[in-house]
């Protein structure tokens, strides 16, 4: 009877442990497949950056190294770790930025049905990305915890599963933005004309 009890013991314990490796591996696989996701939407949005570049060029001077930029952020697009999604994300909003300035320079591209609709398009890929973004890190901060608690970290350390960074980007949109200069960490306050 005694015998009966500690294998059923046993049997407990081990199904508890293979459900949490397998959690961990669901999530390490979530996390994996969102990342994918972001890739192919930062893809999709830098195809819509150089039609706009192709639609703008006729009224400002594009060199040929800002499609090369464009053809080399894509390419890279697709191997890229947290880091780096985060630096192409970087220099095409800051390419997207100066195509729209040129954009409001010109009024017959400022009422192009064609910029305008490509604009709008990229503003929906925009949101695509941010919510990609945002299951990322939350399925992150899953994985996370369940690698620092008990008893998750164990396994995840038999499993050589290492804690996995957030996919940010607000700093490059607090800079973007004027709260944040260069070489500042921390936002400032926007003007209110408030004391």
């Amino acid at each position: 009877m005694l015998l009966l009890v500690l294998l059923a013991v046993f049997v407990v314990i081990v199904f508890y442990f293979v459900t949490i490796y397998n959690r961990l591996q669901s999530l390490r696989n979530g996390a994996s497949a969102t990342l994918s996701q972001i890739r192919v939407a930062m893809k999709k949005r830098l195809d819509m950056v150089e039609q706009l570049v192709d639609m703008v060029k006729s009224y400002a001077h594009f060199e040929k190294e800002t499609l090369e930029k464009i053809t080399s952020m894509r390419t890279g697009l697709m191997s890229a770790d947290p880091r780096d999604i985060r630096k192409i994300n970087s220099d095409s909003l800051s390419l997207l930025s100066d195509i729209r300035a040129v954009a409001e320079s010109y009024p017959a591209l400022k009422t192009s049905d064609t910029v305008i609709n490509t604009m709008n398009a990229i503003r929906d890929v925009e949101d695509e990305i941010s919510r990609h973004r945002y299951t990322y890190n939350n399925i992150i901060q899953e994985l996370n915890t369940m690698i620092d608690t008990l008893p998750s970290s164990f396994i995840a350390s038999r499993a050589r599963l290492t804690k996995q960074e957030y996919l940010s980007f607000e700093e490059d949109e607090l800079r973007r933005s004027g709260y944040l200069g260069s070489d500042e960490i921390e936002p400032r306050r926007p003007e209110t004309g408030w004391k």
